[in-house]
């Protein structure tokens, strides 16, 4: 393992920190609840993303070893295709512009507030709803397998990449503890903005993927030189 591979992950990780479900959801709740409550939920939300990434992690080599020749395949490229060309149509739904030149209303996200077992759930219907999108988190699990580290050394990369992404909302609650009265009108500041935003970043993520699964597959299929 290289300090140039650990930087990569490092950085991966820190753009991943920002998505509606590591920052924006833990601002609403830092402001809506109690510290517990944020607890329980960005406890679940490492816990799940650990747990897909160890599931990636060893499906993709398991995978890659078994059916690499059929996953390379022009039928399998084409189901690609057509997946990407699939996410990038769907992201039109959520483009608040779109949206609004239809006469439909703005998609808000506004999570709910409740005891433990809400805070769980939101954690992983958050995780479930944003994994797929998460596009620096599926560049480091494919950097990971490509780089063939042993186990011993991936898991706790990962480990810490996930510690990583939840930096912003452990460092924002311990400055609220610090400067609750100071720092509660940034918040709700910050909260406003990605709320009013949060749609439009699900927009632009589900456009990536697809865009970047279809150029991928159609690179293949269209232009690879046999």
């Amino acid at each position: 393992m290289t300090i140039g591979l650990l930087l990569t992950l490092a950085a991966l990780a820190l753009v991943d920190s920002t998505s509606f479900g590591t920052l924006g959801i833990p601002v609403y709740l830092l402001l809506a609840s109690e510290r517990p409550r944020l607890s329980i939920y960005l406890a679940t939300l490492a816990a799940f993303y650990f747990l897909v990434g160890v599931a990636l992690m060893l499906g993709l080599s398991t995978a890659m070893e078994r059916f690499g020749d059929v996953l390379r395949s022009g039928p399998a490229y084409w189901v690609q295709l057509a997946l990407g060309v699939g996410l990038f149509a769907l992201s039109f739904r959520f483009d608040p512009k779109r949206r609004a030149k239809l006469g439909k209303p703005e998609r808000r996200f506004e999570p709910r507030v409740g005891g433990p077992r809400v805070m769980v759930l939101l954690g992983l219907s958050a995780g479930a709803l944003e994994v797929a999108t998460m596009v620096p988190y599926l560049a480091a699990i494919g950097i990971m397998t490509t780089s063939e580290l042993p186990a011993g050394q991936w898991v706790p990369v990962l480990a810490a990449y996930v510690l990583v992404m939840m930096l912003p909302p452990l460092a924002l609650m311990a400055l609220r503890g610090l400067a609750g009265a100071w720092v509660e009108p940034k918040l709700e500041r910050l909260r406003a903005w990605m709320s009013r935003h949060a749609a439009s970043a699900v927009s632009w993520g589900l456009a990536i993927v697809g865009f970047l699964l279809a150029r991928d597959a159609a690179f293949y299929l269209f232009f690879r030189t046999p």
